[in-house]
């Protein structure tokens, strides 16, 4: 465990299986020095056990990240339970995650992740009270998509202002990768303000449904990397960019809620070599876990929220400024100011 690139300095990585209701799970808890570990939970079916725990090593450590960057006092964590989305869930699975979070003894806190839902985790918070993204509740604030994906927008066109010398989408070409809980807003945003649309996914239904709401074109899901498009915005799972996809990419600017983007950090500097803008993912999509703290404030403020989001999208725009002065990969500039804040 301990030589894995991955496993970065994690404070601890917790097991638990249990035998009744299948739940095998890990929970990754990289940093607590800004305060208790944060961030949602995955379920995915995973190849082998070592995907699932590097899958939550990555995943942890970009929540460290991802909270450093919105200024939030929650360090990172992550939860993936190995298993299928579609056939494995049940409440009393997601009642046993709750038992094995609530031994961290509010180290971390959950909330919904891919493959899981608001109302999955409501389940969990049945048995422990260190989960947020309810749909009911003190200071409930529901599905955290919505704000992830308005950040993703607003991020897009941060990048967009840079890469193009204006931020109008109307008329620009942007291929979207994923249309599931984050991808479908941020397609609502796009259309909404004139982009042209490209879209995949392996679910047929979200696919034809955001296709008919925003007149989008829809392609297989290994052609969305031959696009011809303005921007390319990955909205599902990580390590997609990487030496086989980035040469087959014609976008100017890589711009996603996806976590963990680049399939190894020097990939940052491919991308730039190719003449590529990339938001760094963690910190345009933070719009999510800032709903998330807001409510594990106990005190849920809409106008907290909307200012943190604002705030995160002006420090994107200065990550890429400062990338852009030093010469330096966009990834390489955001994880020294993230590490410099959580003291590593």
């Amino acid at each position: 465990m301990f030589d894995k690139p991955a496993f970065a300095g994690h404070e601890s990585v917790h097991h638990f299986f249990d035998r009744k209701t299948g739940l095998r799970a890990i929970i990754a808890i990289h940093s607590t020095a800004l305060g208790p570990a944060a961030g949602g939970c995955r379920m995915w079916n995973y190849a082998t056990s070592d995907d699932a725990f590097v899958d939550a090593l990555r995943l942890s450590e970009g929540m460290s990240y991802k909270n450093a960057m919105a200024d939030l006092p929650l360090g990172g964590g992550k939860a993936v339970i190995w298993g299928n989305s579609k056939t494995d869930k049940t409440p009393e699975l997601f009642r046993a995650l709750g038992r094995a979070i609530a031994t961290l003894n509010g180290r971390y806190w959950s909330a919904e992740d891919v493959g899981v839902s608001v109302h999955d985790m409501a389940h969990a918070a049945g048995e422990t009270k260190y989960v947020a993204g309810l749909p009911s509740g003190k200071a409930a604030s529901g599905d955290p998509s919505p704000v992830t994906a308005r950040g993703v927008f607003l991020g897009i066109k941060t990048a967009a202002l840079r890469a193009f010398g204006t931020d109008d989408l109307n008329g620009r070409h942007v291929a979207v990768q994923g249309v599931g809980h984050v991808g479908a807003y941020v397609c609502g945003h796009l259309a909404k303000a004139g982009a042209k649309l490209t879209i995949t996914d392996v679910n047929q239904e979200a696919l034809d449904t955001v296709s008919r709401e925003t007149g989008a074109s829809v392609v297989a899901p290994n052609e969305i990397y031959d696009v011809a498009a303005d921007i390319f915005s990955p909205n599902a799972l990580g390590a997609i960019i990487n030496p086989e996809t980035l040469p087959r990419l014609r976008a100017k600017v890589i711009a996603g809620g996806a976590n963990n983007q680049l399939s190894t950090p020097d990939l940052g500097e491919k991308v730039k070599e190719r003449g590529i803008l990339y938001a760094p993912d963690y910190v345009i999509n933070g719009g999510g876990i800032i709903n998330v703290a807001a409510e594990i404030s106990g005190v849920y403020d809409p106008a907290w929220v909307d200012g943190k989001v604002t705030r995160l999208v002006a420090t994107l725009g200065e990550v890429l400024d400062q990338a852009q002065r030093e010469g330096k990969a966009t990834n390489r500039v955001a994880d020294a100011i993230a590490r410099q804040r959580i003291g590593r």
